[in-house]
């Protein structure tokens, strides 16, 4: 409750009650190569079961300076060791601990192609999980940071970029398991693509609302901006202010656009503008309850 009561604060000055039509995506797009079972590929993971394997913590796309020798790290050997045999036996939650360590170099060194084989491993054995699995989050999650990899390719492997199996990844993640995040990252694939069709943006765009009202707050962010500043969308520029402001209460510090964002937005706003982003603020914060 304290950070709905500063998410709503943050709008008061000067806001006085104004009545206005609700905006909101709804619905799952409908796009039948977002449904499709992607399959990781063979080669790039084949390639890598004959390394040999260790562990760490850490996130995918955050990397982290290499922690020198000390005691202090030998000390995690017999935890490493516990994490890789129950990865080696096929338990996912230590598949993902691992994969997370490569990716971020945490107390191990950082090696991307390792946490390339690590995701793939969990998407291959659970991609037919229920979604409500325990494990289905592990396995989403999966699928998101192995589209990340074929977003981006790795240097000097036999990961390379490939936009198609990029989305291809997201579309399942965010299909099957719903995954906030897949769907943000799905999004901007479509959204972003510089020869997008028009239903190209109407799935992008649908994706995008769905992500943000799952709380996402980068897809809050993009879409109050596209809201607030009519950029493909109607404006609405109330309705972009309160997607902004959610967003900005959530950003990362490191997340500078987001709160740049907000903060123009906020500067452009006017007294009618934040009275109705209040009013939407307060329906937003009821409706779930935190």
């Amino acid at each position: 409750m304290r950070t709905s009561r500063r998410i709503i604060l943050a709008l008061m000055l000067g806001a006085a009650p104004v009545a206005g039509s609700g905006f909101a995506f709804d619905g799952a797009p409908v796009n039948p190569k977002d449904a499709a079972l992607p399959v990781v590929s063979q080669p790039a993971a084949q390639a890598l079961n004959a390394q040999a394997l260790g562990g760490g913590l850490g996130i995918p796309g955050q990397k982290k300076a290499i922690p020198p020798a000390t005691t202090a790290a030998a000390a995690t050997a017999p935890s490493l060791t516990s994490l890789q045999y129950a990865a080696e036996g096929g338990h996912p939650v230590a598949q993902w601990k691992l994969g997370r360590m490569y990716a971020n170099g945490d107390g191990v060194t950082q090696d991307d192609l390792r946490a390339f084989e690590y995701f793939s491993r969990i998407a291959n054995q659970h991609a037919e999980d229920s979604p409500s699995a325990p494990q289905a989050t592990i396995v989403a999650n999966a699928f998101v940071a192995l589209g990340r990899y074929y977003l981006n390719g790795i240097p000097n492997s036999k990961v390379k970029v490939d936009r198609e199996r990029a989305r291809e990844m997201f579309s399942y993640a965010a299909s099957y398991f719903g995954n906030a995040d897949a769907q943000y990252d799905l999004a901007r694939l479509y959204l972003k693509t510089p020869d997008a069709s028009r239903e190209d943006f109407r799935y992008g765009a649908r994706w995008l609302g769905l992500a943000a009202q799952k709380g996402q707050h980068q897809a809050q962010a993009l879409l109050g901006q596209m809201l607030f500043n009519g950029d493909r969308l109607p404006p609405q520029r109330a309705r972009g202010l309160m997607w902004l402001t959610l967003a900005s209460e959530s950003a990362a510090p490191d997340e500078l656009w987001i709160k740049e964002s907000y903060t123009r937005a906020m500067s452009k706003a006017s007294g009618d503008d934040r009275a109705m982003a209040l009013q939407m603020l307060e329906h937003w914060v009821q409706g779930r309850r935190d």
